[in-house]
């Protein structure tokens, strides 16, 4: 069938968490919480008729049939970015596809919880970048094996993150370079509430822009909508520039914008319209 149910576990939603990292930030060490369509009280339909995902907390897709060929990708050759003093690789998203068809990477969704919910990538585990925190490891994963984390915009998040797996001791951490919302474009593998055109009305894009000394260059500028949220790098020059791709929201609707230097609470439509400062 073209839409096959994908059931969450009953009971409440929860969170898999232990001493160390919380949702609101903390130390970059310890392990980090973390969710998947087992412990989110949602009824989830995945895109396509794919296997079974018989253990949704391991962060491996299932195993496809006639997966291609190992794409063979040499990681010093990876264009890279410097994030919180360590060098993320930036990896192609059909890499990416490659070893997500071919089961050889665990993946990891950085947004947030309503936008994890609303679709990602099928088999995916969802541990967000966290505001004042890269966040560290995730409970149960060997820190030898393959890493591939993911976000909307399209690596600011999944660089966080990806940061922070790599200070927790992850020895082979990537994002994919073109993020999520080429995935969803191509029609790729995925599971959730909410997909097609639609689904994709609901959403709508904002931009703000704003500036803070150029003291904070290299920290992060954070815009928050209940649970969804996006991250942007604050320039050299102090100047920032988030970029939203939020459901169920307009000009009405209050943000909050948060920086190392001040944090503002104002409509969408208001933020939009100038630098904030």
């Amino acid at each position: 069938m073209d839409r096959r149910e994908y059931l969450a576990a009953l009971g409440t939603a929860s969170t898999v968490a232990v001493a160390g990292c919380s949702s609101g930030g903390g130390s970059s060490g310890g392990d980090a919480p973390f969710e998947h369509p087992g412990t989110i009280d949602e009824t989830m339909v995945a895109n396509g008729d794919y296997p079974d995902d018989d253990d949704p907390a391991d962060g491996l897709p299932p195993e496809f049939q006639n997966p291609p060929e190992s794409p063979g990708v040499d990681p010093d050759a990876l264009e890279t970015i410097s994030v919180n003093d360590e060098t993320v690789q930036l990896l192609p998203i059909e890499d990416a596809r490659a070893w997500f068809l071919r089961s050889e990477a665990r993946f990891v969704d950085a947004r947030g919880l309503d936008q994890y919910t609303r679709s990602h990538l099928y088999g995916s585990v969802l541990s967000p970048a966290q505001q004042g925190s890269t966040g560290g490891g995730i409970e149960g994963w060997p820190t030898d094996g393959r890493i591939v984390a993911y976000c909307g915009c399209p690596h600011h998040l999944s660089s966080l993150r990806a940061a922070g797996l790599q200070k927790a001791g992850y020895e082979s951490v990537y994002v994919i370079d073109e993020g999520f919302r080429e995935w969803s474009d191509q029609g790729y593998p995925m599971a959730g509430t909410a997909f097609g055109e639609g689904d994709d009305a609901e959403l709508s894009e904002w931009r703000i822009d704003g500036e803070i000394a150029a003291d904070y260059a290299g920290e992060y500028a954070w815009a928050t909508v209940g649970r969804q949220y996006e991250a942007a790098p604050i320039g050299d020059d102090g100047r920032f520039s988030l970029h939203l791709y939020f459901a169920g929201v307009d000009a009405d609707t209050d943000v909050r914008v948060s920086t190392p230097a001040f944090t503002r609470t104002r409509p969408l439509g208001e933020v939009g319209e100038g630098p904030l400062r």
